[in-house]
């Protein structure tokens, strides 16, 4: 009897060593299922701690929903934390649920280049965040939130500054709005409002300016020549007379070539009828083209021209006469490439 007590104990330890060293070996060994150095995994409010299992497993995050699940039920974690998480390869299934539980995010590098539309840049937030388009699009055109955070409806678009931020995924459009006040506080620090007083501007008159420069050159060193350009002409009281003012004004960017008829409409973005700068940007500039106009360089041009070889650069004069010369030497060069390319299409 006493034998068999003590087999029976001996048994007994075992078997309940095997299960310790099966929970150990559950909770603690490597769960992942893929080769890359990390995988990212975006969970959704409305997960389910099962549908989380499956959906790992489908995506080789792990290698066992029914694994998953049992280390779940034993450190009673249920998936209600959404967010953009990184899980590092040869994570234990321990370490992944600690990391999902404390909701210990990757971030995320949110971009958007210098758009011409709310709408561009709403499409392209929206796709790296968990912000809806349309919700971004709402506060965007909202003469209410343009007030509440300093502008109107027309200049809004300048608190917007293009640039690389990081934030969290699950960022909604009223925290993304109000990132972007902070963002447009911290660039205009005081030395960049210190420069556009002594040129006589708001920061928003500087972003409205920057955003035709944009429009006006791709070249970003011949954007300081640009915005001098125009601040010559506005010191004068000369019509800035931006053809891509008109074409916003249109709200036809198919336009290559601005015509009589194009500078006949009615708005206060025709910057040939109006003189001054438009009541709000044409674009959403970025930071080097801001600081463009308020490094902008000292020169007495008041008229350019897109230089004949098709360099994307600028032909620069002080005279009316000059400035002909080079619009007919650009027109001769435009003829014989649309000829050239007749021809080619014959």
């Amino acid at each position: 009897m006493k034998r068999f007590l003590l087999v029976a104990a001996f048994t007994g330890l075992a078997i309940g060593a095997m299960f310790v060293w099966h929970y150990y070996n559950l909770i603690k060994s490597p769960a992942t299922g893929f080769a890359e150095p990390s995988r990212i995994v975006i969970i959704d409010a409305r997960l389910s701690t099962d549908s989380l299992a499956r959906r790992l497993l489908a995506d080789s995050i792990i290698t066992s929903a029914d694994d998953f699940m049992s280390v779940a039920a034993m450190k009673s974690f249920k998936a209600n934390r959404p967010g953009r998480y990184q899980i590092n390869a040869g994570s234990s299934l321990n370490r992944i649920i600690n990391l999902l539980r404390a909701g210990i995010q990757a971030p995320v590098y949110l971009s958007f280049p210098g758009y011409r539309t709310p709408e561009e840049l709403a499409g392209r937030v929206a796709a790296q965040i968990q912000a809806d388009s349309a919700a971004i699009m709402h506060l965007l055109q909202d003469p209410e939130t343009a007030v509440q955070f300093g502008f109107n409806s027309e200049n809004f678009r300048c608190m917007f500054i293009p640039n690389t931020y990081e934030c969290w995924y699950t960022t909604d459009a009223t925290e993304f709005i109000d990132r972007m006040k902070r963002e447009h506080e911290h660039f205009w620090n005081a030395e960049r409002k210190q420069k556009a007083s002594q040129l006589g501007l708001t920061p928003t008159e500087v972003s409205i300016l920057a955003s035709i420069v944009k429009a006006e050159t791709a070249m970003r060193d011949e954007a300081p020549k640009v915005a001098g350009l125009y601040l010559n002409r506005l010191r004068i009281g000369m019509a800035l007379q931006a053809d891509p003012t008109l074409i916003f004004a249109l709200g036809d960017y198919s336009i290559k070539r601005v015509l009589d008829i194009h500078k006949e409409v009615q708005s206060p973005y025709n910057t040939y009828q109006h003189a001054g700068l438009p009541p709000g940007p044409i674009n959403f500039p970025e930071p080097h083209y801001i600081d463009a106009v308020l490094d902008a360089a000292a020169h007495d041009y008041l008229y350019m021209c897109a230089k004949p070889d098709f360099s994307g650069y600028h032909n620069f004069s002080k005279s009316l006469r000059q400035h002909n010369q080079y619009a007919s030497q650009y027109r001769r060069a435009l003829s014989r490439e649309m000829r050239e390319a007749r021809r080619k299409q014959k």
